[in-house]
């Protein structure tokens, strides 16, 4: 598979709360977040959702922050325990994406050190 990601991802302990903006329906789907990077996020969940469909998402951090964002689902992946997803943020605030670029930068200091 070639790699298409704009932005290093680093994995994160977290859920992630979704609900689908482009339909009618509230409902509210849990998932386990994979990995994130400051332009998308992949996650696990046993739901099925839609390619192209944009979910509003409260995403806990390691800081144990919320952050609002929204995302767009552009990959799907069939696994044997559920679904493997992969979603691109939209809108999110410049703050937040810094932050998650932040945690990239703390969580693996040696790509970034000087040697």
């Amino acid at each position: 598979m070639v790699e298409r990601r704009k932005s290093k991802r680093t994995e994160l302990k977290s859920k992630l709360l979704v609900k689908r903006l482009d339909s009618g329906k509230q409902e509210e789907v849990g998932v386990d977040v994979l990995n994130v990077s400051k332009t998308g996020i992949g996650f696990t969940c046993e739901e099925i959702l839609e390619i192209g469909a944009v979910y509003e998402a409260y995403l806990t951090i390691w800081t144990k922050e919320v952050i609002h964002a929204f995302i767009e689902i552009v990959r799907i992946e069939k696994e044997p325990d559920g679904f493997e997803y992969g979603g691109t943020f939209i809108g999110m605030p410049e703050m937040d994406l810094q932050r998650i670029d932040v945690y990239n930068v703390v969580s693996e200091p040696e790509k970034y050190l000087n040697k």
